[in-house]
């Protein structure tokens, strides 16, 4: 097969694999592994609607349009942790938030999953969202992968990098999807829940193979 032929098949089949989870399951542990070792484009829904947050960027005026000038800085940037604890305690406030930010993430990185298969170098995309399933990202993946880890093993994890107290990592844990909906709705369950990270890593280098997600890249 010559360069020109496998380069045009290999944009062709460039897949969009989706990443999910609950919080402290170590999904961006999977994401570096993923952009390191192989080369992915990854996409963080987390960090696009960050930088739609900022001045100059999409969200940014209608957010201040809609929750007033004195949500921002005297630099010009959201106060983040304001606005967080102005929608939380007030449920149409957060859906008014919701409604500017989220069709705005995902807009843009359709765009950016676009950009990549047309003209990036990778060999596949890795896409993660909090909400993955719950937004319908599902919907513009290939394959969802479930990221598993114990509760237990997902607390401590907590309470190590983040500080949270026991308590408030169970608290997070209760509001999110069970292990039961993960499993069922995602295609291959990656465990996480082992000390050593390499066990994790070997799950992944199969699952990409068996998953058609390396047809052109280079192991």
């Amino acid at each position: 097969m010559s360069m020109g032929k496998m380069t045009e098949g290999w944009q062709q089949k460039k897949k969009v694999l989706g990443i999910t989870g609950g919080v402290g399951s170590g999904k961006s542990a999977i994401l570096a592994y993923l952009r390191e070792r192989y080369g992915a484009c990854v996409i963080r829904a987390d960090e696009v609607g960050r930088t739609l947050q900022t001045p100059g960027h999409g969200c940014y005026d209608r957010i201040v349009e809609e929750f007033g000038a004195d949500i921002a800085d005297g630099a010009g940037n959201l106060r983040r942790e304001a606005l967080a604890a102005r929608v939380f305690q007030d449920a149409a406030a957060l859906e008014r938030l919701n409604a500017i930010v989220h069709p705005a993430v995902k807009e843009t990185i359709v765009e950016q999953i676009r950009d990549e298969r047309e003209a990036g170098q990778a060999p596949f995309i890795a896409l993660e969202a909090a909400l993955l399933l719950e937004d319908h990202y599902d919907r513009i993946c290939d394959e969802i992968w479930y990221i598993y880890a114990g509760e237990e093993t997902r607390t401590r994890r907590l309470m190590r990098a983040r500080g949270y107290t026991r308590e408030k990592a169970r608290s997070i844990m209760e509001n999110q999807m069970s292990e039961a909906d993960f499993r069922a709705r995602c295609k291959f369950v990656i465990d996480n829940d082992s000390d050593f990270i390499e066990n994790t890593y070997e799950q992944i280098d199969k699952g990409l193979i068996e998953h058609g997600f390396l047809q052109y890249s280079q192991r």
